[in-house]
């Protein structure tokens, strides 16, 4: 009995051995998956336009040279479309956070009359919405077209955030909390500025980043809305480069490079550059994020 007992439990560990391996086989190949074409792209994005037209470059740079973001920085469009990407993003990012959360808190409150209908209809618009020549209209009628605020407005609200705030009101707020600064004649609004968004920074963390990631990547609302090259985002130039295969003035570099192989060399350039101030904005929110993504999960 014993000998057969023993055996079994070989077995089992010799079965979760083979388990966790074929795990870290599995998140190795997602890994690479993910990570090689980041590899190859930033490694064409130091080589040199002949060597990126001709196909020799693989994960490391062939013929080192910062000829791409050296042109890139000096287009005026692509700069602008930085600086307009970086303002919609900022501002739209600011204006999102302060609306979902003036939204979503009193919807959290059990006293709130009427707030189970309000938050039925914010719901319903998940699932059916007045579609683009609608909103085309609005947008028109409102004399926001080929303004930045066509960037900012139209999408201020995401329904998403507005429950992943509401959760985390109702939920990590304790109510008595909310009872003992009604009885030291704190006000609701007080209250939602001095005890509830400190002690929400992890939620606003989250939803700062979701909206700050999707206004940086927005793209399509800047080909609907905007008529002027100058308010394009950087995501539309890219967009321009990579789809339409157009180019921006050069200057004298089309005299001295293949104008094919040097936007072949920009198009890499530009997802670099377009990548990076998303990469840098994770780091001074990290810390809240693991923790406010679990927002809603089961507690045990």
């Amino acid at each position: 009995m014993r000998a057969r007992l023993r055996k079994r439990s070989l077995n089992v560990v010799l079965v979760d051995r083979l388990f966790v391996i074929a795990i870290y086989i599995l998140l190795l190949t997602f890994l690479a998956i993910v990570v090689l074409p980041l590899i190859y792209i930033v490694a064409s994005s130091f080589s040199s336009p002949a060597a990126v037209s001709s196909g020799r470059v693989g994960l490391w740079p062939v013929d080192f040279t910062l000829r791409g973001y050296e042109v890139a920085l000096r287009d005026p469009k692509i700069v602008s479309g930085f600086l307009n990407s970086l303002f919609y993003t900022t501002a739209g990012t600011a204006l999102s956070v302060v609306l979902t959360i003036a939204v979503a808190f009193p919807l959290s409150r059990a006293d709130f009359f009427g707030g189970r209908l309000i938050t039925k209809l914010i719901v319903f618009t998940m699932l059916f919405s007045g579609g683009l020549i609608p909103t085309y209209m609005v947008v028109r009628s409102l004399g926001m077209l080929n303004t930045p605020w066509a960037m900012i407005v139209p999408n201020a609200i995401g329904v998403w955030q507005v429950i992943l705030a509401m959760a985390y009101f109702r939920d990590a707020i304790p109510k008595e909390l909310y009872e003992a600064a009604r009885v030291d004649g704190v006000g609701d609004i007080r209250f939602l500025l001095l005890i509830a968004v400190p002690l929400a920074k992890p939620m606003i963390a989250v939803i700062a980043l979701m909206y700050a990631i999707w206004q940086w990547n927005s793209y399509f609302d800047a080909l609907i809305y905007l008529r002027t090259d100058a308010l394009y985002p950087l995501q539309l130039v890219l967009r321009n480069i990579l789809i339409l295969n157009t180019q921006s003035n050069l200057g004298d570099a089309t005299a001295m490079l293949e104008r094919q192989q040097l936007a072949d060399l920009l198009k890499y350039s530009l997802i670099v550059i377009s990548t990076v101030p998303v990469l840098l904005i994770y780091p001074f929110v990290a810390r809240h994020f693991t923790k406010g993504i679990m927002l809603g999960s089961v507690k045990g």
